[in-house]
């Protein structure tokens, strides 16, 4: 093979390792991020009754990608689900999205952790211990605080707690 033939297969490879270091550069300077998740405000209310409980929460995602909740669980339930609420009524979903640069919220009257089939009540003071799994992310493991039956998070729409 002589030099001349040679110059098109080295161009191509020179074209191709060029393209590579520029998409990994973009990635590495933050052009572009994957999902970047914490959680906020967490708590449980005390439950009224020994069969369910319900869990509230809000996960930051502060980056360009967004991300499902896809499931959860519990010290206190085998069963935790994922409760969306719409036109006022409640229902079981499979997942829930966290938006690129924006929040989930699970609150009171709105979306929400179902802890069903308690295998203990928690009371006011304790912590349980919840963990987040994602579409994309690593799962998160939040000790949430049990408060008042009648808690009502500050003006903010968070109890004060964060977890990550």
């Amino acid at each position: 093979m002589n030099r001349r033939s040679d110059r098109p297969a080295r161009r191509a490879l020179g074209f191709a390792l060029a393209a590579a270091l520029l998409t990994g550069g973009a990635t590495a300077c933050g052009a572009s991020s994957g999902p970047e998740l914490t959680v906020e405000g967490a708590y449980v209310p005390e439950p009224v009754t020994a069969e369910r409980a319900g869990g509230f929460l809000v996960v930051r995602n502060d980056g360009d990608t967004a991300d499902r909740l896809v499931s959860a669980a519990s010290d206190i339930s085998g069963d935790v689900q994922i409760h969306e609420t719409s036109g006022g009524r409640m229902r079981r979903v499979d997942s829930l999205t966290v938006p690129a640069n924006g929040t989930l919220e699970l609150s009171r009257g709105g979306n929400h952790l179902m802890f069903m089939d308690l295998e203990r009540k928690p009371a006011e003071g304790e912590k349980v211990s919840v963990e987040l799994r994602f579409e994309k992310s690593d799962p998160i493991t939040v000790e949430v605080p049990v408060e008042a039956v009648n808690h009502v998070p500050d003006g903010s729409g968070h109890s004060g707690h964060s977890e990550q």
